[in-house]
């Protein structure tokens, strides 16, 4: 008989451990800011001569291209420019490279309100940017995860396809988990009203509902164990059996529930946008209006 074959996620001996590419992708943000402060306090160029009007200039343009990526997705005669894919990585490009040339240009300083109120929204929004970018990532892949696990552990303890279930003898216990997992489910999809509800009552009421079931269970459990004639060591063994698998069943429902909820609210992170980015181009504005005409 050959050897069973190796489990993919098995680490393989002598296998180099990677770094995530969104870590990397931080550090890489992170040195490329250092450097930019190192470079600004070089004293090459000033804010006012040539190389630092011109480092604003295109700064200042890159800021400008930002706005294509929504107008992309919003104008329905631009959708068919090219892939969605290749616009959202322009729209990262320029998100970094224009308020990095801006930092050097201004050499991490507002002279003026004007340019501090310029200064600071762009930071708002470049920073609100990536950290929500790199946060909504992480968040959608931990739910997907997530739903597979629950999926894998409905499948496993027979509440979906054609395995008996775990609480077959207990059919007002199972019903009343599937309840649960649908109400939790569905407040997690609309997070957006129902945050407060699902970040805070949902886990009580959780904790309450476990309790409650996990004790009709063992009144069914001795009901049957009566019924069928066990002995004391069988009911103690089933009892565990189930106790565990309605504990991991709650932990599972609750971390789709609160992964669905985050990935809802970070979805909604760029309507942080909106103000910053009105007030970012009203500052830019009357910053290169100020500065040509004075």
């Amino acid at each position: 008989m050959s050897p069973p074959a190796a489990r993919r996620d098995a680490p393989q001996e002598g296998a180099v451990r990677r770094v995530p590419t969104g870590w990397l992708t931080l550090i890489g943000l992170v040195t490329l800011l250092g450097s930019t402060w190192q470079v600004s306090q070089l004293g090459w160029f000033e804010s006012g001569d040539d190389v630092g009007y011109w480092l604003g200039v295109v700064g200042g343009s890159m800021m400008l291209l930002l706005l294509l990526y929504p107008l992309r997705k919003h104008v329905r005669v631009l959708h068919r420019w090219g892939k969605v894919k290749a616009w959202l990585w322009g729209h990262m490009l320029l998100g970094i490279g224009g308020p990095l040339l801006i930092l050097l240009h201004c050499r991490f300083q507002a002279s003026s309100l004007n340019a501090a109120a310029a200064l600071y929204s762009m930071l708002v929004v470049a920073g609100s940017g990536v950290l929500g970018r790199f946060l909504y990532v992480r968040v959608n892949r931990g739910l997907v995860a997530e739903r597979n696990a629950l999926r894998d552990l409905r499948e496993h303890n027979g509440l979906d396809g054609d395995r008996r279930s775990v609480l077959w003898f207990a059919p007002t216990v199972q019903a009343a988990l599937d309840a649960f997992e649908r109400d939790a489910l569905d407040r997690a999809t609309s997070a957006g009203r129902h945050w407060v509800r699902l970040l805070l009552v949902l886990p009580v009421r959780s904790w309450m509902l476990r309790l409650r079931v996990q004790h009709q269970a063992r009144l069914a459990l001795r009901q049957l164990a009566a019924e069928q004639g066990w002995d004391g060591t069988n009911l103690r063994r089933r009892q565990r059996v189930v106790r565990r698998a309605v504990v991991a069943y709650f932990t599972a429902v609750m971390r789709v529930a609160l992964f669905a909820a985050w990935e809802r609210l970070f979805a909604l992170w760029h309507v942080a946008h909106i103000p910053f980015v009105f007030l970012l181009v009203i500052a830019g504005v009357v910053h290169v209006v100020a500065v040509h005409a004075y």
